[in-house]
This record gives C-alpha cells, sequence and structure tokens, in this order.
C-alpha cells in the first residue's frame, strides 16, 4: 500500500505508518496541483492537512485512490462529491485538536477583551498609555455560540466557568441537549440583539457560508466582539470591516480568513482586530493526536476495511460500532450470497433489520449489504459509492425495521427482487462475531457463509445425496459439510455443500444431468 503525504505531519503518526508492514510512505509537501495529479495516480492514501487542495482534477487522476485522510476537522478543501462518487473515502480527525482549539479560542477571546497584543506592541514601541487599554470583564458578560459541536461545547464548558452566560445557535441540536450543557437555545435573529461576544464553530457549508454579514451586524448591541477561530467566509469581512471602523463591532480576533493568508485584507490596518495565522490546533498535543488518530485510521481501513471518521460515510458512535461492526460483515456476505443465486435483473432490494438491532443506527449495514450485492459485477463499488450506483442503476433500495426478531435475537431479512423473481435471505450473528446464514426463501438451514459452496434446490429422496457426492468426487471437489433444509419428505430441499475447493463448470452439467435436482449454483463467498 503506497501512501503519501503532502502536508506537515506530527513525526509520531509519520513512524506509526512506517512501521506498518506492506505499506511504503512518501512525504511530499507543497505540491502545487498539476504537480499532485501527476504524482497521486499510484498512490492508495493521501493524507492532508488544511494546505493541500484535494480538487475534482485530482480525484479524476487518481486511479487507486482508497481513501484521503485529513489530519485534523475542516475538509472544505476537499472535493467530497467527486471523492464520494468515485467511491473514495475521505476521513478526518475531529477529536484530536478539540481541547487545542477550544483554548485558543477563549484565549483569543480573553486577549481581545484586555487588549493584550494592542498593549504589548505599545510597550514594546517604548509606550506606556494605560488608558488606552482600558478593556472589560468577561464576568457576567453573554457569550453566543454559534455551532455546538465538539469544540462548541468545550468553548461554552470553558465559559461558564469563567462565570459567563452562554446561549447557542445549532439547528441540529435538540433544545433538551442543550439544556443538558447548561446552554440556552436560540434562533440567530434571537441570539445576535444579546450577546457580547460572540463565538463560530460551525463548518463552512453552503449552508455557513456568508452566515455573518451586514444584516446579521445590524442585529447585534453596539460594541460586541466577535471570534472566529472555525472558517473563513462564515464572515463576511467586507461587512465586519465597515461595522469595525463605525464602532459597531468594538473588536474582532481571527485565526482564518476568506482567503488563506490574509496579507491584502484592510482588517490588518484595524487596531481593533486581533489576527493569528490559522493556530487552532497548532500545539504539540493537538498536532501529535491528529496524526496518530489520522494515521491508525487510514491504517485501519486499508488492512482491514474498518471506517471511523469519514464524512461522506455514516458516522457511528463508539457504542453502536461496537455492536454492529459483526453485521457488517454478514450484510456484504447476505447481499453477495443474493446476487449470486438470483437470476434477472435486479429492481427492488428490501433489506429488514429484526430485533434488537432495530435500535441502532442501521445505514451503514444496508451500504454493507448493497457493496455485496453490487461487487459481484461492478469491482469498483465500496461502502461509500455503493447507494449511488445501486440507485444510477434503478435498484430501489427499502430499508424497514422491527423490533420482533422471530426466533433470533437479531435477524437480517433481504429480499431481492428481479423481473424473473424474488429470494429472500436471512442471517444473524452466533457467538458475538461469527455470521450465519438461518434462510433461503423458505427453507431454514444455517451455515457460515464463507468459502466456496455448492447450493441446489432438488426433490427429497433418498440417494440424492449420494449422487451429487460422486459427481463432485470425480472432479476431485470434496464436501467437507452439509446444511439440508425442507418443508416435508419427499418434497422439494435446498441444501448447502461446503467444499474444500470450486467445481469446474463441466461438474455443474453433470450435476444438472441428475433428474431429481432443480437447480445449481456454484457460490463463493
Amino acid at each position: 500500500m503506497k501512501i503519501l503525504i503532502t502536508d506537515p505531519l506530527a513525526e509520531e503518526g509519520m513512524e506509526r505508518l512506517r512501521c506498518e508492514e506492506g505499506f511504503e510512505v512518501r512525504k511530499k509537501v507543497g505540491l502545487k496541483e498539476e504537480e499532485l495529479i501527476n504524482l497521486i495516480a499510484d498512490y492508495h492514501a493521501l493524507i492532508i492537512r488544511s494546505e493541500t487542495k484535494v480538487t475534482r482534477r485530482v480525484i479524476e487522476a487518481a486511479r487507486n485512490l482508497k481513501v484521503i485522510g485529513r489530519a485534523g476537522t475542516g475538509v472544505d478543501n476537499i472535493d467530497i462529491e467527486s471523492a464520494t462518487k468515485k467511491g473514495i473515502v475521505v476521513m478526518n480527525a475531529p477529536e484530536g485538536n478539540t481541547i487545542s482549539a477550544a483554548e485558543h479560542t477563549i484565549s483569543m477571546m480573553l486577549a481581545l477583551s484586555r487588549n493584550i497584543p494592542q498593549a504589548n506592541a505599545s510597550l514594546k514601541r517604548g509606550e506606556w498609555d494605560r488608558k488606552k487599554f482600558m478593556g472589560t470583564e468577561v464576568y457576567g458578560k453573554t457569550l453566543g455560540i454559534i455551532g455546538l459541536g465538539r469544540i462548541g461545547r468545550e468553548v461554552a464548558r470553558r465559559a461558564q466557568g469563567l462565570k459567563m452566560r452562554v446561549v447557542a445557535y445549532d439547528p441540529f441540536i435538540s433544545k433538551e441537549k442543550a439544556e443538558e450543557m447548561g446552554v440556552c437555545l436560540l434562533s440567530l435573529e434571537e441570539l445576535l440583539p444579546q450577546v457580547d461576544f460572540l463565538s463560530i464553530h460551525t463548518p463552512l457549508t453552503s449552508q455557513t457560508r456568508g452566515l455573518i454579514g451586514e444584516r446579521e451586524i445590524s442585529l447585534m448591541k453596539r460594541g460586541v466582539r466577535i471570534i472566529n477561530c472555525a472558517r473563513g467566509g462564515i464572515i463576511q469581512e467586507d461587512a465586519l470591516y465597515q461595522a469595525l471602523k463605525a464602532g459597531k463591532i468594538k473588536g474582532a480576533a481571527l485565526d482564518v480568513f476568506e482567503k488563506g493568508k490574509p496579507f491584502d485584507s484592510p482588517l490588518l490596518k484595524l487596531d481593533s482586530v486581533i489576527l493569528t495565522p490559522h493556530l487552532g490546533a497548532s500545539t504539540e498535543e493537538a498536532q501529535k493526536r491528529v496524526a496518530m488518530d489520522i494515521a491508525t485510521q487510514v491504517i485501519d481501513f486499508l488492512k482491514y476495511g474498518r471506517i471511523r471518521n469519514a464524512v461522506n460515510f455514516p458516522a457511528i458512535s463508539s457504542q453502536v460500532q461496537e455492536k454492529i461492526t459483526p453485521y457488517l460483515s454478514l450484510a456484504e456476505r447476505i447481499g453477495n450470497l443474493e446476487a449470486q443465486l438470483v437470476e434477472g435483473h435486479p429492481i427492488q432490494v428490501e433489506v429488514i433489520y429484526r430485533g434488537e438491532l432495530a435500535s441502532f443506527e442501521v445505514t451503514p449495514l444496508t451500504r454493507a449489504l448493497i457493496k455485496g450485492m453490487l461487487s459481484f459485477a461492478l469491482p469498483e463499488v465500496n461502502y461509500v459509492n455503493a447507494s449511488i450506483l445501486a440507485r444510477e442503476r434503478g435498484i430501489k433500495v427499502v430499508e424497514t425495521k422491527t423490533l420482533e426478531a422471530e426466533d433470533f435475537t437479531n435477524l437480517i431479512s433481504v429480499k431481492l427482487l428481479t423481473d424473473k423473481e424474488e429470494k429472500r435471505i436471512d442471517g444473524t450473528v452466533f457467538e458475538g462475531k461469527v455470521p450465519h446464514i438461518v434462510r433461503i426463501d423458505d427453507y431454514s438451514l444455517d451455515f457460515v457463509p464463507q468459502g466456496d459452496f455448492l447450493i441446489c434446490a432438488n426433490v427429497d429422496r433418498p440417494g440424492v445425496v449420494g449422487k451429487i457426492g460422486t459427481v463432485l468426487g470425480s472432479y476431485q471437489v470434496n464436501i467437507s459439510g452439509l446444511r439440508m433444509g425442507r418443508k416435508t419428505p419427499g418434497g422439494k430441499n435446498v441444501s448447502v455443500y461446503s467444499l474444500d475447493n470450486s467445481p469446474p463448470a463441466e461438474a455443474v452439467k453433470d450435476l444438472l444431468k441428475i433428474k431429481e435436482i432443480l437447480k445449481v449454483k456454484v457460490v463463493r463467498l
């Protein structure tokens, strides 16, 4: 596996990758787009920070790329849509820099309230002007937080420790959850007139770009102070500049900017503005954590298929992940088995999650199921693009849940409808981790879906198993196990033969000559 690193990464992360057997790691910092395009084709993983721009053209040139790892939180420098369409997992490391970013925000707020950088610069110029740098306490003041994600929550906790009143705007969190944090949740229009300090902690998206502009500033009280350690572009800098010049906004502390490096920004000329060069995550501790986090995530994905912190794959909490991970393999194998057994073109897949599974987020399981089904025909399919490829092929996916699990604690039941037939396969997980198929169509049976199989539908008569064994033996194919499901003696049954090796096509033709056999399929899982 070839890993390309194009931004500075802490040595701990580099060493973690280098020590992994079968990994070839190359670090090349400061690449321009054309240089990255010319280089990326041979690599399986790309690890970046904020400097590298992973554009659509870069992704199109990435023939072997499986994962893009961002050592940090923001992924606005990656074309997520293009990566998703190509089946490339995009991961970030959102937790490693949380504390550092929150502490930087509080530092910026305190520096802003007490004019610390300006006073420092003045004193170094040989001046002693205490009146010029009269500050204000944060005690008892109202802090407005936009975005109660990981960093926003940590900022709220620290502000509460400073005895500040904290209000927040976040359309994706419930009032009950905010109340648990001791935070009053408001609409943006309700929040803006109340705050003495406003801190931004939301990602840059089409919805948040330009979120704070002239209209929003007009709603604020005179003398408000603004901090942005999240992403540039959320605050309209022209509107901010005019409000600072007019005195509507008392001061601003910015760690991020509309343009990556704001050297031509008029904000640099204002004494009321504190600027830092994107230092939110720039602590030794944070850089070590995010480097180790993203290195481990990339290794786990490339070697074991484990997906964590993927921005284009459903997020799973550690508790839920522990519960459903064994079912990921089961779902994928059910999908693959369906595709190999069914006749005709798929029209609809209906997956029913029964039992305790129904109480969890099961979208990753559905994606795994579709991946397994499509991988029989589409080698490019993976967990990320499976749903897109199914939709492009007109395959309708229906997902339902029920707490009733019939004879099992948990059950995944899948019906695949084609233009010729319907096939049902049920599966569960035994002994904590081992997947089992427990039903094919109307027939109950039990086998572990791994290896080579011969699956037969035949009339239930004496001697049929012997005839099948004789044919397979003549082709040097050994039977290692047999599971059989039937409704009534002498009727139709379904039998699953576990094989040590896969039989050739000629063996299948000879099996079909046995008069009791109705259907034969060779399956590899």
